[in-house]
């Protein structure tokens, strides 16, 4: 645990203990018994407060969490927003330094903590709503917001989707977004590659639903480890493991009341279904505005022609439950999707060169996917071109990485400005770029169309580049940083931090 003051150290275990160590901590929770409307309003707010990211401006960066004390038509639940908005707060739910939390999720892939089953009702099922009552409504039950008043309907943001390869038993948790239907039926977009669709896919190649438990308000470390993707976690890897390395003990889960599959025991909310075999239905069928939901770029995507339904049977909460929702393009997408991508290239380049690559940034904007900033260090001539290496072995490590760009150690990769400093005075445009074309990337960035660039034949495919904005290592001498004398800050200003 590094560089945490021991009064910061926490015993985190569910949302409700994450959300007390930050009621704790001065400037890092905000909360309101104003009423909101979940439609649009909710998150209308927040985008002022903290939303960060790609999200349109003016938005806070690295703003407090947010706690909403009065849901329009829903008054026994609150809704949290914010929890990984600022990569500080990440660091205090997982007692790390903030700039180390690449190193420590590569360390909790390599020593896994299987997920455990208890016994009897869990928290999560402290009060259960069956789909066949004849009051049951989705669409009154839970206060999914909308992030803009044009999206295709209520979201399911941060729902942790929790289903089993029907063959093999193996069991995949994933965040998807999911859209409120009807009473009882959630629509799924599941980017090409995840598990949980080909787990879809083998149940409805047999004719078969496939069972799935969507656990929603949980500890903060679950949703982090939620978003590996291959090949740091290969099809059958469930990374509810990872959550339990990083907290040194094994995550709870209970038997869903509904059907065969489990759930997340200290969960606010659990909502259990079947996604079905060759059932579609169009994602703005409610609304027919033709959009779906802001998306991690920044944009606001189009609504899907034709989606996998989720037919729900139950709906589990504690009392008084807490919904966990986020803004698309904030900055919590961000830090769940970026420090995990990091941690998958840091994984793959030290294994290949060790020692050489010190850190990884997945940068804001490319939304924690798209832009990797690379540290890397040349110790003799025979080190370079390595860097290079190192950023094509981080487009493997994360097929959907889009940008690299590479600089040397005295370059803080999580300063924008000094990172740009670097491209200015290290970098010359006909000698340090490197284009790869025609490479499948991620399907969300609007700019991979047919229309945009004759190396794209079909939409999803990117040019993917490298910026080396590293010093060539016979002219090292020549791009030294001025320096400065070492001094004790404190001695002027004790209380400098």
């Amino acid at each position: 645990m590094e560089n945490i003051p021991p009064e910061k150290e926490n015993t985190i275990h569910d949302l409700r203990s994450a959300l007390e160590l930050l009621q704790r901590t001065p400037g890092e929770y905000v909360e309101t018994s104003v009423e909101v409307d979940p439609q649009a309003e909710l998150s209308g707010v927040y985008r002022y407060v903290g939303a960060g990211g790609t999200c349109e401006r003016p938005t806070r960066k690295n703003g407090p969490v947010m706690m909403f004390n009065t849901i329009k038509g829903f008054p026994q639940t609150r809704v949290a927003i914010g929890i990984n908005g600022s990569r500080k707060r990440v660091g205090q739910f997982l007692n790390c330094a903030p700039e180390k939390l690449g190193q420590l999720l590569k360390n909790s892939v390599q020593t896994p903590i299987d997920p455990i089953l208890v016994e009897g009702n869990a928290i999560c099922q402290e009060v259960v709503h069956y789909a066949d009552q004849p009051d049951f409504d989705l669409r009154t039950l839970l206060p999914a917001p909308t992030n803009t008043e044009e999206d295709a309907g209520p979201y399911i943001t941060m729902g942790l989707c929790y289903a089993s390869d029907p063959q093999t038993g193996e069991s995949d948790i994933t965040i998807h977004r999911l859209c409120i239907q009807s009473r009882d039926e959630l629509s799924m977009w599941l980017t090409p590659g995840r598990h949980i669709d080909a787990f879809r896919m083998k149940a409805e190649a047999a004719g078969k639903p496939l069972p799935i438990s969507i656990s929603i308000g949980v500890d903060p470390a679950i949703e982090v480890a939620a978003c590996f993707e291959p090949p740091t976690t290969p099809l059958g890897f469930d990374e509810l493991s990872i959550a339990g390395s990083l907290r040194g003990h094994a995550v709870e889960m209970v038997k869903c009341k509904t059907i065969n599959e489990r759930a997340i025991a200290h969960a606010e909310i659990v909502i259990e279904g079947e996604l079905l075999p060759h059932v579609r239905v169009r994602e703005d069928q409610n609304t027919n505005t033709g959009k779906a939901m802001p998306e991690f770029p920044g944009y606001t995507g189009e609504a899907k022609a034709a989606l996998p339904v989720i037919k729900v049977k139950a709906v589990t909460h504690r009392r008084n439950p807490i919904w966990r929702t986020t803004v698309g393009p904030g900055e919590e997408h961000v830090n769940m999707a970026g420090i995990p991508t990091e941690a998958s290239i840091l994984e793959m380049v030290e294994r290949a060169m060790p020692g050489k690559l010190l850190n990884v940034f997945a940068h804001s904007a490319g939304g924690g996917k798209l832009l990797a900033i690379m540290q890397f260090k040349k110790s003799a001539p025979t080190d370079e071109g390595r860097q290079r290496q190192a950023a094509l072995l981080a487009f493997s490590a994360f097929p959907e990485l889009k940008h690299v760009i590479l600089v040397d150690e005295d370059v803080d990769i999580f300063d924008s400005d000094d990172v740009m400093w670097a491209m200015q005075t290290r970098y010359q445009g006909d000698v340090d770029t490197l284009f790869i074309p025609g490479v499948r990337c991620h399907p969300l960035d609007p700019s991979q169309a047919a229309g945009y660039s004759p190396s794209i034949t079909q939409d999803g495919m990117s040019c993917k580049t490298i910026f080396d904005s590293t010093v060539p290592f016979h002219l090292k001498a020549h791009f030294e940083r001025s320096h400065f004398k070492e001094v004790d800050v404190k001695r002027f200003l004790p209380d400098f931090e």
